[in-house]
């Protein structure tokens, strides 16, 4: 084991690795009912969901620890998986079999990539101001829907949204659920999404806001799953559409992960394993498609893992080997209520939305375009779009001003396949 993971050159020991294991483990099984509730609404069916979740961080987080040798966890990740079921399904008119194979496509382009020096031409290419505009506007993004499940804001004919119906047991009960999840995670207490998740699916049980799904409990049935595995559909191949989508989410999984993995690295003070923990991450990617999830991240809570000790890559493996363990708990899984989960999607957006700060406001070459996108992401419900606006206003903009030679060729691409998708769609 020593030899394996180099424990002894890390300064750690087996105990340490496994207890950081545990950590991140409870700090993150959140993901297994937000993911899997989210996918629903593509119309993967709910239990498919859990079971495609759990293994794509089982097999995620079991690449990054053999491959890298690093504590950092592999999950589907939140923004991610909201592109996938609102902009790809529910307004790009995919079927979620398609945007299964737009995943395997992205993973396909962040593999080619990783495992070549073109990430550094590409990324580089890219201003700092529209990246952290994306993750801004995919913030807010989750925040319009985590009030939108809830019923807290309701659509409406005179001013396009509207306050719903506050005096509503599911709204009452996402409001107490948010000030509570807010409040365990000001506390910094472990595991505090998932105990956030818990308190409010209790409160709901206790008001009756709750329909439940029929409780029984029995080890999970991988029938409906294989309705799920490896289902991707490539019907739409021959539309442009098609690939402009697949390429849109290449370049938002690519962004996160390098900043992620750069972060989580940069901690460890093992920089010099950024390039094999991208390429595990890569292959993560790919293999989510198939397994019938969202694209996967390098989770940003690997850092409580990490802050417990954890140094080798026997902590993910160790934490992915707890999310398979978890299969036997997707009875209790499937009757959390939709309202256990909204707290949590406002909470993180509202943490993604923090990254505003890194866009230089006063220089406002820099921020209009990124503000664009940031408004336009949730305004549209399309993180593809909101970006094209931005990614074709950036350079355009720069050329008006006489600034045109600042930006590389990279960029000048990019730019012309979103106008182009957006003459495709709209003008022909």
């Amino acid at each position: 084991m020593d030899k394996l993971f180099q424990l002894s050159a890390h300064n750690t020991t087996i105990g340490r690795e496994l207890s950081a294991g545990l950590i991140s483990y409870i700090t993150v099984v959140y993901i297994i009912i937000v993911n899997a509730t989210i996918l629903s609404a593509a119309g993967i069916p709910l239990e498919a969901g859990i079971i495609a979740t759990i293994l794509t961080v089982f097999l995620g987080c079991l690449l990054m620890g053999f491959w890298s040798n690093t504590p950092i966890l592999v999950i589907p990740g939140m923004g991610l998986n909201a592109m996938f079921t609102y902009t790809i399904v529910q307004s790009g008119g995919f079927a979620w079999q398609e945007a299964l194979a737009m995943v395997f496509v992205s993973g396909i382009l962040f593999m080619i990539l990783a495992f070549t020096p073109i990430a550094k031409t590409i990324v580089a290419s890219i201003p700092d101001s529209l990246k952290e505009a994306i993750t801004v506007g995919i913030g807010i993004l989750l925040i319009l829907i985590g009030f939108d499940n809830s019923g807290i804001i309701t659509s409406s004919e005179h001013t396009l949204l509207a306050v719903g119906n506050l005096s509503s047991s599911t709204a009452l009960i996402t409001l107490v659920g948010l000030i509570v999840t807010v409040i365990l995670f000001l506390k910094n207490i472990p595991g505090n999404l998932l105990l956030s998740i818990i308190f409010t699916a209790i409160l709901s049980i206790v008001f009756g806001d709750f329909e439940g799904n029929g409780f029984s409990w029995s080890m999970p049935s991988f029938t409906e799953y294989t309705s799920v595995f490896g289902q991707l559909s490539f019907a739409q191949a021959g539309n442009f559409v098609f690939w402009l989508t697949a390429f849109s989410l290449a370049m938002v999984v690519i962004f996160e992960n390098i900043g992620l993995i750069h972060g989580h690295t940069k901690m460890l003070n093992q920089t010099q394993k950024n390039k094999k923990a991208l390429q595990a991450n890569a292959i993560s990617v790919a293999t989510a498609g198939i397994f019938g999830t969202s694209p996967t991240v390098s989770s940003i809570e690997s850092a409580a893992g990490i802050a417990a000790g954890g140094r080798t890559g026997l902590t993910s493996i160790f934490t992915g080997i707890l999310f398979l363990a978890s299969l036997v708990l997707i009875p209790v899984i499937k009757i959390v209520p939709e309202s256990a989960v909204s707290p949590v999607l406002i909470l993180i957006g509202v943490l993604m939305l923090q990254n505003i700060t890194n866009i230089k406001l006063d220089d406002l070459l820099e921020s209009f375009p990124a503000l664009l996108i940031i408004v336009l992401i949730p305004l549209t419900y399309s993180i593809a779009d909101g970006m094209a606006i931005g990614f074709i206003l950036y350079p355009l903009m720069k050329l008006l001003m006489g600034e045109g030679r600042e930006i590389q060729p990279a960029l000048y691409m990019i730019a012309l396949l979103f106008l182009g998708n957006f003459v495709l769609q709209y003008a022909l």
